[in-house]
């Protein structure tokens, strides 16, 4: 897990926490307990009780006469605060912190964190600026996935799957790779793959097919090793598809994708649920290849169009090599 330390992790968007009802979230081979209070006060804690390792995240929260909360330990009640005191029982003294907090950085509706590591690039400015701009249609595709992160990396950037992984949903003829630019961490794809026109009876299943034109001309912005947007227009809207990756230990990762609109017609309003659902398929499929493979098959096939999956490679060999940048005041 140390081959990653010092880049920002979207942990969750503050749509998926209810108000004091905590959530388990894993990073870095750590687990965590994430709440958030009546105020819109964010916290997370070790999610192992320092009494006897119980789960907080299988507690409650407990609401203060400030409108703050604690989190209760499902063993033995004992309440800790968003600093990690306690007070014990028999006792009026809160005691010293015996869970040290993961530090977040909180923008907007998003809830980042670097693990507790020292951080070596920069939270990009675009999840800020695709949220003022456009219209938050919801969170989806979120799965814990039992693959390592460079594997799902790597799937999340090659560009020849979609004949194979989602070759019914998008029927997808030919992938072509238009443009890539190369700008270190970050990265441009432009893509161009045309499909085979659905059928009235496939649309009727899934209208979302609506939004798909004959060929999908793709723009995919990367930052790795944390997030891909898929930016994509045409006459009915535009979409920001943003996948976010966090490696949860050595062997396991999540995904999740958020998705925000701009409708051209009013049409584009009664697809969102639909295109919640197709980007939740899309994801599932993913998820299905990727815990049936044998990631460390040496590869003696290289196909076209593997530049993604060069640049994926490159990085994850390079970054831990990186210095720590300093960054902005947030």
């Amino acid at each position: 897990m140390e081959q990653l330390e010092g880049s920002p992790w979207l942990l969750a968007h503050r749509s998926v926490l209810k108000p004091n009802q905590p959530r388990k979230f894993s990073l870095l081979g750590q687990d965590y307990v994430l709440w958030q209070d009546c105020q819109g006060t964010v916290t997370a804690l070790p999610n192992a009780c320092p009494h006897m390792g119980a789960m907080l995240s299988e507690g409650w929260c407990v609401t203060q006469p400030d409108g703050t909360s604690t989190i209760a330990c499902p063993f033995h009640a004992l309440e800790f605060d968003h600093k990690g005191c306690t007070v014990l029982p028999g006792s009026n003294k809160q005691t010293k912190s015996l869970l040290e907090p993961l530090e977040l950085v909180i923008q907007g509706d998003l809830i980042w964190t670097y693990g507790g590591y020292e951080p070596k690039i920069p939270i990009p400015n675009l999840m800020n600026t695709i949220a003022s701009e456009y219209e938050f249609i919801g969170v989806t595709g979120d799965r814990s996935i039992p693959t390592d992160i460079l594997s799902l990396l790597l799937n999340m950037h090659d560009y020849n799957h979609q004949n194979g992984t989602h070759r019914e949903l998008f029927e997808i003829e030919e992938v072509q790779v238009k443009q890539f630019i190369d700008e270190g961490l970050h990265s441009h794809a432009y893509l161009a793959q045309p499909r085979k026109q659905p059928s009235w009876r496939e649309i009727f299943k899934n209208p979302a097919q609506l939004a798909l034109p004959r060929v999908l001309e793709a723009h995919l912005e990367n930052y790795f090793p944390f997030m891909g947007v898929m930016h994509g227009d045409n006459q009915l809207l535009s979409l920001k598809e943003c996948h976010f990756y966090l490696p949860e230990t050595v062997g396991r990762s999540r995904v999740f994708v958020l998705m925000y609109m701009q409708a051209h017609s009013p049409i584009a309003h009664l697809l969102k649920r639909n295109l919640l659902k197709l980007i939740d398929v899309v994801v599932e499929q993913d998820a299905r290849i990727l815990s049936r493979i044998y990631p460390n098959t040496p590869q003696r096939i290289k196909l076209n169009n593997e530049v993604g999956m060069d640049w994926v490679r490159r990085n994850f060999e390079q970054f831990a090599s990186m210095k720590s940048a300093v960054l902005p005041q947030l």
